[in-house]
């Protein structure tokens, strides 16, 4: 049994972030920080495994997503111990052996404080559109594949995951999805949060926002160009009713070629905490980094690069995008994360478009705002957006986490602020009642 507690969507009545956010069965706010590891089951030893998760962990990831039935031919080709995860490619009839070794990264996981983002399968096993596939899946054998997840990991720290990059494009594929959430459901007893992975440039929201397993919605703005405005779809969502928490779960990769092809060059550091502050300064609850390599765990000994993957995964493990990670993590919980709503009203200035866009949002008390600047160009602020008298006010560096004090100033009028020279381009601004 984990000892992570549950998770469950913020439902204070009379809070003015109903239903916005995750916690604890405690109470105590919950930052989702993912990491994309699509293959971590398929590929991956135990011992590599626990040197990815270890990695994750100190880095501080609080939630690893990951497929029981992998896309790169995770039926037909073993994992690392020679076990697939069927027998006969009958959902109705899974390899106890292959589901041990996923108990065990499981369980590691919990071990090191992180919970499993657990995908039961793969996308293209429901509707194959493009891969290996095969599709396998009927309610029927949805519904007992479900129940046998959802009694097997009933008290371990996983949110469930279902999708995986393919759209519903019929009733026929959403018949399979509900009847695999109705068998999670009847397996775990409603113990954990369940979202929809969806497919390139669209949202959960957009065909299953009504629907009453969906707990939060995910969506992926994808890798097709640079700074891909997911800002825009969680406003959509955000703005949906009944609320729902939102999250971009799949953002562009670092080190994946923009537009899949290298000519355009690979997204880098910049490119992802660009897209990690815009989601959440738009209202995410939480927020996915993925790595090109990592989300494979490419090994160029052992496998055929997918979409010009160059580096091998434990190279990627320290690319600079991955540990900056932590310092939104930080810098969101720094003071009441309950309290975080999106509010542009705060610019007195133009927001700007494309890689310049500035995102902003507040506590909904006026107690603090924070302003992302992707460029170091000056931003005006409305003053009189926060409460209090007087606003402390500092530049926070996404790169390092460190502070750099501007000084105190009123709570009135409109102020410019222009962010230090230098190399670094991207900026927080951080103004906090005094």
């Amino acid at each position: 049994m984990s000892t992570l507690p549950k998770l469950r969507v913020w439902d204070e009545a009379g809070h003015p972030c109903r239903g916005r956010y995750l916690v604890t069965e405690r109470g105590e706010p919950f930052f989702y920080l993912g990491d994309t590891a699509w293959e971590l089951f398929h590929r991956l030893t135990r011992e590599e495994a626990d040197l990815y998760l270890t990695d994750r962990a100190a880095k501080g990831f609080t939630v690893i997503q990951a497929v029981a039935l992998a896309e790169l031919d995770g039926l037909n080709t073993p994992n690392a111990y020679g076990d697939t995860p069927l027998h006969h490619n009958d959902p109705a009839q899974p390899n106890e052996a292959y589901f041990r070794h996923v108990d065990w990264v499981i369980d590691r996981a919990n071990a090191l404080g992180l919970y499993v983002g657990l995908l039961p399968t793969w996308g293209d096993k429901v509707n194959q559109k493009w891969g290996v596939g095969p599709e396998i899946f009927t309610p029927e054998n949805a519904r007992l594949y479900g129940e046998f997840l959802g009694r097997r990991y009933r008290d371990k720290g996983i949110v469930w995951i279902l999708g995986g990059d393919r759209p519903i494009e019929c009733e026929a594929h959403l018949s399979v999805w509900r009847a695999m959430a109705a068998g999670l459901r009847a397996g775990d007893d409603g113990a954990h949060l369940m979202t929809y992975h969806p497919v390139g440039g669209q949202s959960s929201a957009e065909r299953l926002h009504a629907e009453p397993w969906l707990d939060f919605n995910m969506l992926q703005s994808g890798h097709g160009r640079r700074a891909a405005a997911n800002y825009a779809m969680l406003e959509r969502d955000y703005r949906r009713t009944p609320v729902k928490p939102c999250m971009d779960g799949e953002p562009c990769y670092e080190d994946h070629p923009i537009g899949f092809d290298p000519r355009n060059g690979w997204f880098d550091a910049a490119d992802v905490r660009r897209a990690a502050y815009w989601a959440l300064l738009a209202g995410a609850h939480g927020h996915t980094y993925g790595c090109h390599n990592i989300w494979q765990m490419y090994a160029p000994e052992k496998h055929t690069p997918v979409s010009h993957a160059r580096r091998a995964w434990r190279e990627s493990l320290n690319l600079p995008g991955a540990g900056q990670m932590r310092y939104a993590k930080q810098l969101m919980l720094r003071r009441d994360p309950l309290l975080r709503v999106p509010d542009q009203s705060l610019l007195a200035s133009d927001a700007g478009e494309g890689e310049a866009h500035i995102r902003a949002a507040r506590a909904a008390d006026g107690s603090y705002a924070y302003l992302y600047l992707p460029t170091p160009r000056p931003v005006r602020v409305r003053m009189d957006k926060l409460a209090g008298r007087t606003v402390q006010a500092h530049w926070y560096d996404p790169r390092i986490g460190e502070w750099t004090p501007i000084g105190e100033f009123r709570a009135t009028g409109e102020r410019e602020f222009t962010p230090p020279t230098g190399d670094a381009h991207d900026w927080v601004l951080v103004l906090e009642r005094a």
